[in-house]
Parts: C-alpha cells; sequence; structure tokens
C-alpha cells in the first residue's frame, strides 16, 4: 500500500514544507496591508462620491472582482517591469529593473485584489457608523480627528473585522498562487519536493493539513479579537 500512498511520507514532508511558512506569512501580512490602505481610500472616494475618482473606482472594483486572482498575478509581473521601463524612459531615470523581488509582484497582485473586497466592506462599515454619535461627538467640543479616532474607526472597525478577518484567511490561501509570480512559498516549495521525491500526493496532503491548521488558528484569533473590540448593546433607560 505504501507504494500507493505512503502516510509516513506526509508527516516527514511537512517540516520542509514549514521551513517556508515565514515566506506565506510575510507575503500574507504585506498584501493584507496593502489591501486595506488601498481598500480604506476607495471606501472613502466612494462614500463621499468624489467626482471622477468615484467613477474610477467603481470601474477598479468591478474589474478586479471580476478577474481571476492568477490573471492579476500575472498582469503584475510582466506589466509592472514595462510600466517602470516606460517611466525610466518618459522620466529619464536609470531605475534598475532587474533587482525587484519576485515578491514584490506577488504583494502588488494579492493587495489589489483585496482592496477590491475590502473596499465594499470599509464602506458597509462606514455608513453602518451612528450619526447621532457622529453629532454628539462634535456638539461637545471634540474635532474632526478625535471625532474619527473615538467615534467612527471603532465602530467601523467593529463591523468590518469580520470581514477583514475572512478576507485575510481567504488571501493566506490565495498566497498559494504566488508560485506563478517566481516566489517560492509552501506550495511551490511542495511542487519541488513532490518533484524529488516523486511522492507528490504525500506533499499536497501534507501542504493541505498545514493550511487547514492555519485557518483554524485564524479563525480562534479573529473570533477572540471580535468579542475584545465589539461594542456591547446600550441597554434601555429604566424609569
Amino acid at each position: 500500500m505504501s507504494s500507493f500512498f505512503d502516510i509516513g511520507s506526509v508527516f516527514s514532508q511537512m517540516p520542509l514544507l514549514l521551513e517556508y511558512l515565514g515566506t506565506t506569512i510575510v507575503l500574507a501580512v504585506l498584501s493584507m496591508i496593502l489591501g486595506i490602505v488601498l481598500g480604506f481610500i476607495i471606501a472613502i472616494v466612494r462614500q463621499k462620491k468624489i467626482p471622477i475618482l468615484n467613477t474610477l473606482s467603481i470601474v477598479y472594483v468591478s474589474f478586479v472582482r471580476g478577474t481571476p486572482i492568477i490573471i492579476q498575478l500575472y498582469i503584475a509581473y510582466f506589466g509592472i517591469p514595462i510600466f517602470l521601463r516606460y517611466i525610466n524612459y518618459k522620466l529619464g531615470l536609470e531605475l534598475q529593473l532587474g533587482g525587484i523581488p519576485h515578491m514584490f509582484y506577488a504583494i502588488t497582485a494579492l493587495g489589489i485584489n483585496q482592496s477590491a473586497y475590502l473596499s465594499e466592506s470599509f464602506r458597509s462599515a462606514l455608513l453602518s457608523v451612528d450619526q447621532g454619535s457622529i453629532e454628539a461627538g462634535l456638539t461637545i467640543g471634540m474635532s474632526n480627528v478625535q471625532v474619527a479616532r473615538r467615534i467612527i474607526i471603532p465602530e467601523a472597525l467593529s463591523v468590518a473585522l469580520p470581514n477583514i478577518g475572512n478576507s485575510f484567511i481567504s488571501l493566506l490561501k490565495g498566497t498559494s498562487l504566488a508560485f506563478s509570480s517566481g516566489v517560492i512559498e509552501m506550495t511551490a516549495a511542495a511542487k519541488i519536493i513532490g518533484g524529488r521525491t516523486y511522492r507528490f500526493i504525500e506533499a499536497y496532503v501534507a501542504l493541505a493539513i498545514i493550511y487547514w491548521i492555519l485557518t483554524i488558528i485564524l479563525e480562534l484569533i479573529f473570533s477572540f479579537i471580535e468579542k475584545k473590540i465589539s461594542i456591547p448593546e446600550e441597554s434601555p433607560d429604566i424609569l
């Protein structure tokens, strides 16, 4: 039976795959940070309905959400160097393109992909903020910055956090496509190890178990955070 499937090989390959866990985590975290920043900017543009930018953001979100992430990774991988060469040509710069790390392309593509989804979550979260609380804050003399820091952001974050958690878990699994940009993370490592040992199924089963465990851990972490920052319901006044 071991000639068909070797369970021992599954567990022996896990430590080899875990050597690339750091790359996967860094890729996911940096992509998420980029996605959150871009997503929040887009949400503000959409909420304020800023002329021209609002239309561009609608097209941007529609395009990103309507195309496969693997295609976006390829566009980033081949398109960014072309764009930078054009910048060199137009501005007379001498940017060195050969030294750009492969992770840069993957982070850019994954971050842009996440921003399209997070922007909708952030927009909904901002719209859910109680306008009465904002007006009350301004009435008692709070500045706009204080209102944003003490009222808008905490309330919006409590609404958006579940979607942020789900997006990060989805992004973590999405990093498995980063090999298309030349990044050696856990999925690429599984392919390499499988080719070296001729135990592809064992390598991918080991990889699946690792992702499964990571997903469970992240779900527990985000669930804990949600409970900590959730805004309690106000109890009715007792006459």
